[in-house]
């Protein structure tokens, strides 16, 4: 059985998860002096989960597909900006790796939505899976 809500997907609940920790983090470092570099990285976990819902809406497969993509390259901005706080002093390598192991967990979870959403029929389009 499918998704029948976008947050019953794997992808999101990840991105959702990474989201919430950063989120976290940031409020406990030094990051929050950093504005900038707050305002980006804050930003670009948040984009994760939000375009996996906003594809989710989509339905058709081609157009989930695409926002999939964009939610992919949140997660790989995230996961540098992850690695950017650990040069800024802002946290530890260890507090950064903890969550960028989540962020590749999440990336794979979107990768694998991207083959499923290319291999199967994508509602009105009239593609046949492959």
């Amino acid at each position: 059985m499918g998704a029948r809500r976008y947050h019953d997907l794997v992808a999101w609940q990840l991105a959702n998860e990474l989201k919430q920790e950063v989120y976290a983090l940031v409020d406990r470092s030094t990051a929050l002096n950093d504005r900038k570099f707050c305002e980006q990285i804050k930003d670009a976990t948040a984009s994760a989960p939000r375009n996996l819902a906003e594809g989710f809406g989509c339905y058709k497969h081609p157009e989930f597909a695409r926002y999939t993509r964009v939610d992919k390259a949140s997660l790989v901005e995230t996961h540098n900006h992850l690695a950017d706080g650990v040069d800024r002093h802002h946290w530890s390598p260890r507090e950064a790796n903890r969550l960028q192991q989540l962020a590749d967990r999440a990336v794979g979870a979107c990768v694998r939505l991207l083959q499923y959403l290319e291999s199967t029929n994508a509602s009105g389009t009239g593609k046949r899976p492959k």
